[in-house]
C-alpha cells in the first residue's frame, strides 16, 4: 500500500479542523502552524476536499474552514480519496497487465488487499478519530516456529 503524504496531511489536518471548529472557523495557517504543514499545500489540498462538500470556507475576518458534514458521517477514505490517487498495492494499477501485458499469478492477492485497506477506511469515520477510538489492532500472526520445533532438518547449526 501508498498511501502518499497527501492523504496522511489530509486526515491529519481534517482531525485538527474537527477537533478545533466549536470556536468557529479554523484558519489554514492556525492548522499549518499546529500541524507543521505547509500553508500553500494545505490550500491545495482544502480546495479538493472543499470541492468533495468535505468542509466549507468562510470569508472574512475570523473566516476559515468549517466541517461541511457533521464528523461522524465523514470517512476517512472519503478524505483521502479526495485528495489522492487511489489507493493500489498492485503492479499494474489494475490494469491487469501486470507481467507481460497479461495478469501475473499475485495479481488479485494485492487487488484484493486495495478492497480490504478501502474497507477499513470506509468504516473509520473521523469523528471515531478525533475521539481517540481508533486503538492499536495487536497482532494476531502466530510466531513462526522454529526449524526445530518443527522437525525439519537445517542446512547449518547455525540455522
Amino acid at each position: 500500500m501508498r498511501l502518499t503524504t497527501k492523504g496522511r496531511f489530509a486526515v491529519t489536518a481534517m482531525v485538527d479542523l474537527a477537533k478545533h471548529q466549536d470556536k468557529g472557523p479554523v484558519a489554514l495557517a492556525t492548522i499549518a502552524e499546529r500541524q507543521d504543514i505547509s500553508l500553500s499545500y494545505l490550500e491545495q489540498l482544502f480546495s479538493r476536499l472543499r470541492r468533495e462538500g468535505l468542509v466549507s470556507s468562510v470569508r472574512g475576518p475570523g473566516g476559515g474552514y468549517r466541517l461541511g458534514r457533521p464528523m461522524d458521517e465523514i470517512t476517512i477514505a472519503e478524505i483521502v480519496e479526495a485528495v489522492d490517487e487511489p489507493l493500489d498495492t498492485t503492479q499494474c494499477g489494475g490494469k491487469e497487465n501486470c507481467q507481460n501485458d497479461h495478469i501475473c499469478s499475485t495479481h488479485h492477492l494485492w487487488s484484493n488487499l486495495n478492497v480490504r485497506m478501502m474497507e477499513y477506511l470506509d468504516s473509520v469515520t473521523l469523528g471515531a478519530v478525533v475521539r481517540g477510538e481508533i486503538k492499536r489492532v495487536i497482532s494476531r500472526r502466530r510466531p513462526r516456529k522454529k526449524a526445530s520445533e518443527t522437525g525439519e532438518l537445517t542446512a547449518c547449526a547455525a540455522c
